[in-house]
Parts: C-alpha cells; sequence; structure tokens
C-alpha cells in the first residue's frame, strides 16, 4: 500500500511538472490542429493527442510536450491496474476505480470534463478555448489524480484483511508503475487475475513448517507408549 502511495505522489510531481507547460501544451495542439486542418474540431481524446503527436507534430518543443501529457496518462493507466491489483474492490473503491479506468480510456469522450475549483486550469484558458476546444483535455489528469487519492483514503480506513495480494505482489505491481511507460507482462489484466488466483491458493495452504512433518506421537516420560 505504502509503495502504490508513493507512485500516486510521484505522479502528482509529473503532472505538476506538465501543468508548468500548459501554455506551451495548448500551442502545440494548436499548431497540430492547423497542420491537420482540424482547427473546428475539439480535442475530445487521448488517441486524438496521439494522432497528432505521431502525425501532425512538426516541431521537438510541441512533441516533447504532447509527449508529456501521453506519459502521464499512461502512468495512470498502470497506477489503475495496480489498485486493481492491491485490492478486490467494495461498491465505493470499484466505482472510483470505474471512473478513473473509464477516463484514462484512449478513446473516452474528454469534451465535457471540466476541472473546478481549487484547480485553476481551465481558467487559464480564454472563454472559447474552454467552452469549445481544451477544457476537457485539460482537466482529465486534475479529475484522475482526485479519484486516485479518494480510492487511496477510502481503503485506508477499510481493515487490512480485505487486501487481497500480498506486500510484495503490491510493491511489485507499484514499482512497475512508477518505473516508466512500457508494460510489463506482469501488468497485463490476464496476467494480474492469474497471480491473485495463485496468491489466495496459496494462501489457503498450511505454512511451509507444517507441511510433511507430522509431529512424533506422545510418549511417555519412560519412552514407551
Amino acid at each position: 500500500m505504502n509503495e502504490v502511495k508513493e507512485s500516486l505522489r510521484n505522479l502528482e510531481q509529473m503532472y505538476k511538472l506538465f501543468q508548468q507547460q500548459q501554455f506551451t501544451f495548448i500551442a502545440a495542439l494548436k499548431h497540430c490542429r492547423e497542420t491537420a486542418h482540424a482547427k473546428i474540431r475539439p480535442i475530445t481524446s487521448i488517441e486524438q493527442v496521439q494522432s497528432y503527436t505521431d502525425h501532425h507534430c512538426n516541431n521537438s518543443t510541441d512533441r516533447r510536450v504532447l509527449l508529456m501529457f501521453l506519459d502521464t496518462c499512461a502512468e495512470l493507466n498502470k497506477l489503475c491496474q495496480c489498485f486493481e491489483a492491491l485490492h478486490s474492490g467494495t461498491p465505493v473503491t470499484d466505482n472510483l476505480l470505474q471512473k478513473c479506468k473509464t477516463l484514462v480510456s484512449q478513446s473516452n469522450d474528454l469534451s465535457s470534463l471540466r476541472a473546478k475549483y481549487p484547480h485553476d486550469v481551465v481558467n487559464h484558458l480564454s472563454c472559447d478555448e474552454a467552452r469549445n476546444h481544451y477544457g476537457g483535455v485539460v482537466s482529465l489528469i486534475p479529475l484522475v489524480l482526485d479519484l486516485m487519492k479518494e480510492w487511496v483514503a477510502h481503503l485506508e480506513k477499510l481493515p487490512r484483511k480485505v487486501l487481497h495480494v500480498s506486500e510484495p505482489e503490491a510493491r511489485q505491481e507499484a514499482t512497475t508503475a512508477a518505473a516508466g511507460p512500457s508494460q510489463t507482462a506482469d501488468t497485463r489484466p490476464g496476467s494480474r487475475k492469474h497471480q491473485c488466483r495463485q496468491l489466495r491458493r496459496d494462501n489457503l495452504q498450511p505454512g511451509g513448517r507444517d507441511r510433511g512433518c507430522p509431529k512424533p506421537p506422545w510418549r511417555p516420560p519412560g519412552g514407551k507408549l
């Protein structure tokens, strides 16, 4: 759990660095929209930002800031996987996690998202930019981070036994999430489910000292039964 919280704090720091580049990020999106001849079309998804980065980004400054956004979104997605592996779920945490997973989905429509107080990312946009073009894309990351912090806060109030993976497993998941954007085989959904099932089976088995080592029968002090 501590490792997951540390990963979340690292992501918050990662976002703060990106937030300082918001004007550069908006300028990069404007340049890409002009190159793609799509100035009327709003930015509606992570997938669209990825497409602009791959096909319509013409300078290194724009590419750098667009990749900062995409890398942060990828790390948020991996942290969602860590959350899923760490906790079997309650109605509240399941709802929060599902919202996070939906928001960081590549094709999810972001156009209606608006981060409100205490976030001020929308306030740095003009009325036209906020309403018609970039209000959703700049609101995505702070809204997901808020949901994740709420998820952690709720989980900390629950009994420790609700965690369905061992501490080393949770540590491995969290470390993977903080390591970088590449996804390893152990973080794939099917692999995580197999690991969790294996952990539950192992927890049902007796400890190593008791396996195949039955206690000798009791003998009286004279040595005879």
